[in-house]
């Protein structure tokens, strides 16, 4: 089949999208649709088209965006709907944050914060690019909030705004608190370390004793902030720790904090020595750029979100014959509801009237839509593909089969409960060693003097403080974070490297994951079709709503269209009709020939006839993701590899061409099918790493050790998940697996060079021959080293593996 011809491409002024043709046009710049010339209209009479010399696409594609929204945001005049929308307000002023997921370039962030150039009653308009953040700041008596998201959509720059909205406010998490305490232990630090210095220069031990305890107790002062504010977490984490009789990596952290500050106010106080305020400090210091550099995790990704992130806010109700739009939140049970084309039907419900062409992928993951008619049952999550049709609900919102799926158990377990972490591990066997050790040094020391014992025992206490072993996991897990996220593969917390170096089972989800959402391949295989016969088909088709029709529309040459007449649509079969004088069939094979097709290809093939004589069929292929047949080969060499689908066995052949006949395959899974194949494998003591996508797949990919949510859209998606692969990065898949693997080896290595330094201060300790010079040498040398080791080795194992 030859394609369509090709002609030099016009490109829209506003979006950038190729334009059909020249009819859209203002002063000679041209438009690919009557929504981006409104946009251009309104910027150009504001005079704010600088917006275009910023990027040349930088504006969003009005395609297929109704800007009739007298009545679609009629919700937004309910005070008790806004109330929970809005951040602040007083009797005039009122602050709002909208999310805008169309943000992408410099051009978006100039205009949406030059909006009060299009509305004086805007007073300030501020963009957090990252999270896609509008905060808006408006005069509420001369603007609405209605009027105000009404702005905003006229613009192309639509707020997400939805169910889980007005039960919840979203709240990002900042560093502020974190900053505030490094701030103070840098400054105590420098300084400390300042007036210390004098004590480092005596190294005949003299100094005059005035001076010496006037710079000491300078220290304390400046120790104080340090040791009650900014090392509180790590006194918090130890307690917490106790409490659930377990042993963490802050609790020997926090006992050589307390060791450190207690003796050495002890020795300043009583001018028995130096004390160790400088190490002290120090450590809190390196242990707090640890933890920061740790958490510099994405703030633009969202990997709570529940059921309700996906529904609209809104919907359509018929109430005296007229149509209203209330909250999603107010629906009862027996009300009508009106849904169009691709919107989400937020409650189970019968359909009443129109023909009902559900899309589940969002709910089952099966891609093919489900046809219903009249008085069949519509549940909740499904999304109708086709023309407007009415439904009378049956089951509120929060009682629906969606709600029922999202509140399985699984949702509800503690996140990290199941996971312990190598670092914790090590650090239990750890402090009960150095207890031991110092307990032993003391016993050592105390027939010879009591101060030499105590001096032994806090000695070998501060000395193996575990500031390397603390230090080793923040800044190797941070690091390989860093250059994962480089790489488009975002991960909810540093514990998920640790997690996925550890999986032995890979399961993959098939529709949408390792296939191309919303893409499939289509060929004809038969007799060779004239253009004539081309025309034929294009013409029938086109009175058709259902996908595969508007698959074959597109794909089938010829600009001219015929009248069709006896048109007749089958549900589950096909289409017919009469079309200049000859009798057309497009459907499934037992429609157009008598005869069922093969069933290996179920759904995939949709037949052709003519005046009865059948002229072939066209087939349907999914398109699968660039790199896969990479990944099956480089995982399957030390893992299980899975694959579960939604879907029918349509596709069976062409997947056991990539994964081989042997591999395990499960079709037609329900969500529940998915979350219970995860606990079997887990069951039989394997870790898994779960590939998923949509709703369907939250269950089980919150249960698997790793659960990653493959997307193509990554500020506009995300199930409950441990990480979020963008799907320009699919291909990279073994490459990170591989990277965790060695970045757990890289902390072992780090683990045993601390654990050497550790060996070699306890030996000095022991003796009782360390001075606060030494001490002052050796702790910062073993946390620096430590450091520069794993965010070296980090870097060159991403370099090997071609991830940097």
């Amino acid at each position: 089949m030859q394609d369509l011809s090709t002609q030099i491409e016009i490109k829209c002024f506003h979006c950038g999208d190729p334009c059909k043709n020249k009819d859209i046009a203002i002063d000679e710049k041209y438009f690919c649709c009557n929504g981006c010339k409104l946009v251009y209209e309104i910027l150009e009479e504001n005079k704010l088209c600088k917006y275009y010399t910023f990027d040349e696409k930088a504006g969003v594609s009005q395609k297929g965006i109704s800007k009739e929204h007298s009545s679609r945001f009629e919700y937004l005049d309910d005070p008790q709907v806004v109330t929970k929308l809005i951040d602040f307000t007083d009797s005039n002023i009122t602050t709002s944050s909208f999310f805008i997921p169309q943000m992408h370039c410099s051009a978006c962030i100039w205009l949406l914060e030059n909006l009060y150039k299009l509305n004086p009653a805007v007073i300030f308009s501020e963009v957090n690019f990252l999270q896609k953040k509008l905060s808006v700041k408006f005069k509420q008596d001369k603007i609405s909030y209605r009027s105000l998201v009404e702005l905003l959509v006229s613009i192309g720059y639509e707020p997400q705004i939805n169910l889980d909205n007005l039960d919840r406010k979203i709240k990002y998490t900042s560093n502020r608190k974190l900053y505030y305490k490094i701030g103070v232990a840098g400054f105590c630090f420098g300084n400390i370390m300042l007036l210390s210095f004098p004590e480092y220069l005596s190294l005949n031990g003299y100094l005059e004793s005035m001076y010496r305890q006037f710079f000491g107790l300078l220290n304390i002062l400046l120790a104080i902030p340090v040791f009650f504010y900014s090392a509180s977490d790590y006194f918090k984490s130890a307690y917490t720790g106790i409490k659930q009789k377990t042993v963490n990596i802050d609790f020997p952290i926090a006992l050589g904090i307390i060791v450190l500050f207690v003796r050495s106010v002890y020795e300043i106080t009583t001018q028995t020595g130096a004390g160790f305020i400088d190490s002290m400090t120090g450590l809190v210091f390196l242990l707090l750029a640890g933890k920061l550099f740790q958490s510099k995790t994405y703030d633009a990704l969202n990997f709570e979100r529940n059921y309700k992130s996906y529904f609209p806010i809104s919907v359509t109700v018929i109430k005296s014959g007229k149509e209203k739009n209330i909250p999603v939140s107010n629906l009862k049970e027996g009300d009508r509801i009106v849904v169009r084309n691709n919107e989400l039907i937020p409650a189970d419900a019968i359909l009443f009237s129109g023909n009902g062409n559900i899309d589940y992928s969002f709910v089952t993951g099966e891609s093919a839509p489900v046809e219903k008619v009249p008085g069949e049952i519509i549940y909740s999550g499904g999304r109708q593909t086709g023309s407007v049709i009415e439904l009378e609900v049956i089951r509120t919102v929060s009682q629906s089969y969606l709600t029922k799926l999202w509140n399985k158990d699984v949702f509800v377990k503690e996140d990290e409960s199941r996971f312990v972490s190598l670092v914790n591990v090590a650090a239990k066997y750890f402090t009960i060693a150095v207890l031991l050790i110092s307990a032993a040094a003391a016993l050592y020391w105390l027939p010879v003097s009591i101060t030499k014992a105590i001096n032994a025992f806090t000695a070998v206490l501060i000395i193996a403080c575990p500031c390397g072993l603390a230090l080793t996991n923040p800044f190797a897990l941070g690091n390989a974070m860093r250059i994962l996220g480089r790489n488009k593969f975002y991960l909810k917390n540093a514990s998920v490297v640790e997690r996925l170096s550890g999986v032995d089972s890979v399961v993959f989800d098939k529709t949408g994951t390792i296939t191309e959402p919303g893409d499939s391949e289509m060929t004809f295989s038969g007799e060779v079709l004239t253009s004539y016969e081309q025309k034929l088909i294009k013409s029938l088709v086109r009175n058709s709503l259902h996908p595969l029709s508007s698959k074959i529309y597109s794909i089938v040459e010829g600009d001219e269209l015929f009248e069709v007449s006896e048109y007749k649509e089958s549900l589950s079969k096909g289409i017919e009709g009469k079309v200049d004088n000859n009798y057309l069939k497009l459907g499934t094979g037992i429609y157009v020939r008598g005869k069922s097709s093969n069933k290996n290809n179920l759904s995939t093939r949709v037949y052709f006839s003519v005046n009865g004589k059948s002229k072939g069929y066209f087939n349907i292929n999914n398109i699968y993701r660039h790199g896969l047949d990479s990944i099956i080969q480089e995982l399957g060499k030390k893992l299980g590899l899975f694959i579960l689908s939604g879907d029918n066995e349509g596709e069976k052949e062409n997947l056991q061409r990539y994964f081989g006949k042997d591999m395990v395959m499960k079709f037609r899974q329900t969500p529940e099918d998915k979350l219970e194949f995860i606990e079997s494998l887990q069951s039989e003591n394997k870790k898994v790493l779960m590939l998923g996508d949509g709703l369907n797949d939250a269950g089980a990919l919150k249960q698997s050790d790793v659960g990653i949510a493959v997307t193509e859209d990554i500020t506009g998606f995300s199930p409950s998940c441990d990480g979020i692969l963008d799907a320009s990065a699919f291909d990279k898949i073994s490459r990170f697996v591989r990277f965790a693997v060695s970045t757990k080896r890289i902390i072992i290595s780090s683990f045993i060079i601390s654990f050497l330094y550790n060996i070699t201060g306890i030996t000095f300790a022991f003796q009782g021959a360390v001075s606060p010079l030494l001490a002052a040498v050796l702790m910062p040398a073993s946390s620096v080293s430590v450091v520069l080791f794993t965010v070296i080795a980090t870097n060159f194992s991403a370099k090997w593996r071609r991830l940097l």
